[in-house]
C-alpha cells in the first residue's frame, strides 16, 4: 500500500505537470488564429521557443523518476526528441486547423526551445543540487 501511495505521489508530483502541459499546447494550437501582424516581428518564434523550452525539461524532470535514471547522456536525448517530436506532430496537427498552418521555422525554434530548456533544467539542479531551492525545480 504505501508503495502504491508513493508511486501515486511520484506521477502528481512529476508526470502530471507534463501531461497537463502537453493538453495545453493541443488545447491552444486546436483553436483557429485570427490573422494578426504581430507586434514585434517574430515574437511567435520566441513562444515556440519559450514553450518547448518548458516542455523539454518538464519531460526531463519526469524521466529522471525512472529507471533509466542514472544514464543521464539518455535521458537528455529522450528528453530533447520527446519534447521535439510533440513539437513536430503539434505542427502537423495546425497544418489541418482552419486559418493555422505548420511551419518549418516554428519546429525549429520548438526544436532548440527543448534543447534549450533540457540543458537549462540540467544545469540547474546539478549547479543548485544543495541548495534549498532544490525542491522547486526537482
Amino acid at each position: 500500500m504505501i508503495i502504491q501511495l508513493s508511486n501515486l505521489i511520484k506521477f502528481f508530483r512529476y508526470w502530471f505537470p507534463l501531461i497537463i502541459y502537453c493538453i495545453l499546447i493541443f488545447l491552444q494550437s486546436s483553436f483557429p488564429s485570427i490573422e494578426s501582424i504581430p507586434e514585434l516581428p517574430y515574437i511567435d518564434k520566441l513562444l515556440h521557443f519559450f514553450a518547448y523550452a518548458v516542455l523539454g525539461a518538464l519531460f526531463l524532470r519526469a524521466y529522471k523518476t525512472l529507471q533509466i535514471r542514472n544514464n543521464l547522456k539518455f535521458l537528455i536525448i529522450l528528453s530533447v526528441l520527446s519534447s521535439s517530436l510533440y513539437g513536430i506532430s503539434d505542427e502537423i496537427h495546425q497544418y489541418f486547423v482552419p486559418y493555422r498552418s505548420a511551419e518549418w521555422m516554428d519546429i525549429f525554434a520548438d526544436i532548440l526551445g527543448s534543447v534549450f530548456g533540457v540543458f537549462i533544467y540540467q544545469y540547474i539542479t546539478t549547479r543548485f543540487a544543495d541548495n534549498r531551492f532544490k525542491s522547486l525545480f526537482l
